[in-house]
């Protein structure tokens, strides 16, 4: 065989290019099917383990967060929504920041709330574990639906609550952009009403492993759909549409369950619908991202206008 008749000089036969690309496309379809029941499954697990197991809830729930957060980090470069919406350099120091400022202050609620747990809920509820967590999930998923609808309903709690809404992405990293404060009080009123409820710490912990999974699955840049499922859980498809610069669309407050929208009326989800834009219709309201300090001390500030997408 002469030196210029190589199979390496002659270049990829269109045949073996054509199944190359219909390959990576099976993978990327492989992955958009089963991204989800992972995801589910591993919280089914993690929870069961912890249960069986009596791991320290305080250990468990950090891990199994950072774990759901690389899981969807990589999923957002496989099978990606919207290429644009992929952070910055400069986004994934802000995103840092916050992700390490929502942490300390979820973990002084944890440690608050967990004590507090620990002395309200009882040593023997009524229900079977069986039956008690799912009872738990329904209660929390509702606490959460109504804290979240009056952090846009109340001007107060948006100045809270509105931090969250400045970028114009959704990603599972900006999932982290909080103020402290406002995560304080979710996840604190949500774990004291089940505590009150009557749940166990076991139901608290399992129920909250659920709701962690899906606050950051539903934040994900990654096409996923779910299809009839929306009608049942929260998804990426819906919460896109909650950080909306259109009013109109960005209902969805329940971001584990989507019973408590359809119940409350503000389920607006579409097959296919997609937001126009992301992000606060008036982003002067609110300091930007980077504005780390300045977005921190901005509820205590002096409104110049109201919230722009209180209701």
């Amino acid at each position: 065989m002469h030196e210029d008749e190589r199979p390496a000089d002659r270049g990829i036969h269109p045949a073996y290019e054509s199944t190359g690309k219909s390959n990576a496309e099976f993978h990327r379809t492989l992955l958009r099917v089963t991204a989800y029941p992972l995801l589910l499954l591993a919280t089914f697990l993690v929870a069961a383990g912890a249960l069986v197991l009596r791991w320290e809830p305080g250990r468990v729930s950090p891990l199994f967060l950072m774990g759901t957060l690389l899981y969807l980090t990589v999923l957002e470069r496989l099978i990606p929504y919207e290429r644009d919406w992929h952070p910055s350099r400069a986004e994934w120091r802000w995103y840092g920041v916050y992700f390490l400022l929502t942490m300390a202050g979820s973990a002084l609620a944890q440690l608050l709330v967990t004590t507090a747990v620990g002395r309200i809920a009882p040593a023997d509820p009524a229900l079977p574990l069986g039956a008690e967590i799912p009872a738990a999930l329904l209660s929390g998923s509702l606490a959460g639906y109504l804290v979240h609808r009056l952090g846009h309903s109340q001007p107060l709690l948006w100045r809270l609550h509105g931090v969250h809404h400045v970028p114009s992405k959704v990603n599972v990293a900006n999932n982290g952009v909080n103020h402290v404060l406002d995560i304080v009080l979710a996840q604190g009123v949500v774990q004291l009403v089940l505590a009150w409820a009557g749940f166990s710490r076991e139901a608290v912990l399992a129920a909250g492993l659920f709701t962690a999974a899906q606050g950051y699955f539903v934040h994900a840049n990654i096409d996923v759909r779910i299809g009839p499922l929306n009608h049942l859980l929260a998804s990426p498809e819906q919460h896109r549409l909650h950080h909306s610069t259109d009013l109109s669309e960005a209902g969805h407050y329940g971001s584990d369950l989507s019973c408590w929208d359809h119940l409350f009326g503000s389920f607006t989800w579409r097959p296919g619908r997609a937001p126009a834009a992301v992000g606060l219709s008036d982003p002067t309201s609110f300091p930007g991202t980077g504005e780390i300090a300045a977005s921190l001390v901005h509820p205590v500030r002096r409104a110049k206008r109201p919230g722009n997408r209180t209701a």
